[in-house]
C-alpha cells in the first residue's frame, strides 16, 4: 500500500482493531502477573484468581455459571471441541448443518463423517440464504441422536439466524443445538438462561479483543470431553497453561462491547444504512447478496454486494482497492490466498450474479461516513 494513502479498513468481519483500553489491561498483566495459574504459590494463585474473575464476568453477560465457560484459542477450537466430542463421547450419530457455515464447522463435520461414520445432513436454504425451517423440522424427525450446528451471523453475507426459534425447535425434537456465534458475540446480547442453546463459540478478535483467544459455552452436565489432552486446566476440558493476558483482553473487550453496545450499534447501523443508500445512488445495478441490505435480518456490521462488472475486471478489483488503501474482502478472510470462490455465495446466488465480482464490507466504531464517501467514489469510477 502507498504510504501516503490514508488507509480505510472495512474488513471488520475478518478481524477488528484492539481497543486501547484492552491493550492497556493486557500490558499491565504481562508486566505484573506472570505466574502459572496451576502453581500453588502466591504468583500462581494471583494468576488463577484473575482468570476465574474473568470467567465469572464473562459468564454474567450470558446469565450462565462460570463453569460453563471454557477458554480456547479461538472460534475454530471452540467449534472443534464441541463437534468432535459430540461424535466421540455424546453418541451423536446425525449432524444437521447448512452449506453456508464457516469451514471450522463444515470441514470438521466432514472429518467426523470419515472417522466416526456419522450422518451429515444439510438444511435447505431459501434464495436469500435464510434457513428453511420447515425442512429443518423434517430433518429433525429421526430417531438417532442429533446435533444441529447453525451459525448465528453468517460471516460473509451477514444473515441473522433466529437462534431462539432454532433452539426451541431442537429442544422439542430432543436434539442438541450448537451455534458458531463468532460474528455475534460482543455485537448481540444472548441470554442463555432463556434461550436453550447447548453450545456456542466465540472469538475475542471479532469484538476488538486480542487474537488467539476465545471460548466455548458448554451447557452444564453436557458430557463434553476435552479436545486437547494434558493437564487439568479449564476443569479438565482444555489442557495447557492458560494465556492469562489474552483472557484478560477477552474479558475487557467483551465488557466494553456490551457496556457500549446500544450507542455503538446505533452508530454502526447508521453507517451501514448510509453505505447502502449511497451505493444504490452511485451504482443503480448493484446487487446486495443474501439479506445484507435488510437492516432487521442481517448483521448491522456487514454488507455484501455483487458489482455490475465483468469477471475479468473483478479479478483485479480487490488489488486496485488495496493500492488505494481500502481494505475489504472477496469472501471470508479464512479463504484469502485461495483461488476458490466463496462457498457461501455459490449456494445462494444465481449463475449470472455469481459471475459478477462480489465484495464484503464490514464496519466498526472506528469507521466514518467520510470513509464511506471515499470508497463509493472509487467503486463508482471502477464500474462506470
Amino acid at each position: 500500500m502507498n504510504s501516503t494513502v490514508k488507509p480505510i479498513y472495512f474488513d471488520n468481519a475478518a478481524t477488528t482493531a484492539v481497543r486501547e483500553e484492552v491493550v492497556e489491561k493486557m500490558s499491565e498483566v504481562l508486566k505484573t502477573n506472570f505466574g502459572n495459574a496451576s502453581s500453588s504459590h502466591s504468583f500462581g494463585r494471583s494468576s488463577k484468581s484473575i482468570i476465574e474473575q474473568c470467567r465469572k464476568n464473562i459468564a454474567s453477560h450470558f446469565n450462565v455459571t462460570a463453569g460453563e465457560i471454557v477458554f480456547t484459542s479461538g472460534g475454530t477450537e471452540a467449534d472443534n471441541l464441541v463437534l468432535r466430542s459430540a461424535a466421540r463421547d455424546l453418541g451423536v450419530k446425525h449432524f444437521i448443518t447448512s452449506k453456508i457455515e464457516h469451514h471450522a464447522v463444515l470441514h470438521t463435520l466432514q472429518q467426523l463423517k470419515r472417522e466416526y461414520n456419522v450422518e451429515v445432513s444439510y438444511v435447505k436454504l431459501l434464495d436469500n440464504g435464510e434457513i428453511d425451517f420447515d425442512y429443518l423440522e423434517q430433518l429433525l424427525n429421526g430417531f438417532e441422536k442429533t446435533l444441529v450446528s447453525l451459525m448465528h451471523v453468517n460471516n460473509e453475507v451477514g444473515n441473522l439466524l433466529d437462534i431462539e426459534k432454532t433452539s426451541r425447535l431442537c429442544k422439542a425434537n430432543n436434539a442438541l443445538f450448537h451455534t458458531d456465534s463468532v460474528q455475534s458475540i460482543g455485537n448481540y446480547k444472548i441470554d442463555l438462561s432463556e434461550i436453550p442453546i447447548d453450545f456456542l463459540a466465540a472469538s475475542a478478535h471479532k469484538f476488538h479483543g486480542p487474537k488467539g483467544v476465545g471460548f466455548s459455552f458448554v451447557r452444564k452436565d453436557s458430557g463434553v470431553k476435552p479436545l486437547i489432552i494434558g493437564g487439568e486446566q479449564e476443569r479438565g476440558l482444555r489442557a495447557g497453561t492458560e494465556s492469562i493476558h489474552n483472557i484478560v483482553g477477552l474479558e475487557a473487550a467483551l465488557d466494553l462491547a456490551y457496556n457500549n453496545l446500544e450507542e455503538e450499534r446505533k452508530y454502526i447501523s447508521d453507517l451501514k444504512h448510509y453505505f447502502i443508500y449511497e451505493l444504490e445512488r452511485a451504482i443503480p445495478d448493484i446487487v446486495f447478496n443474501g439479506m445484507s441490505a435488510n437492516l432487521e435480518k442481517s448483521s448491522y456490521k456487514i454488507v455484501n454486494v455483487a458489482l455490475p462488472l465483468s469477471s475479468a475486471k473483478g479479478d483485479i478489483l480487490l488489488f486496485e482497492l488495496d493500492l488505494k488503501g481500502i481494505a475489504c474482502s472477496k469472501g471470508s478472510a479464512c479463504q484469502s490466498g485461495s483461488y476458490k470462490g466463496s462457498h457461501v455465495l455459490s449456494e445462494i446466488l444465481s449463475e449470472s450474479n455469481l459471475k459478477k465480482p462480489s465484495l464484503r464490507f464490514s464496519f466498526s466504531k472506528y469507521n466514518t461516513k467520510k470513509e464511506i464517501d471515499e470508497v463509493i467514489n472509487v467503486l463508482k469510477l471502477k464500474v462506470n
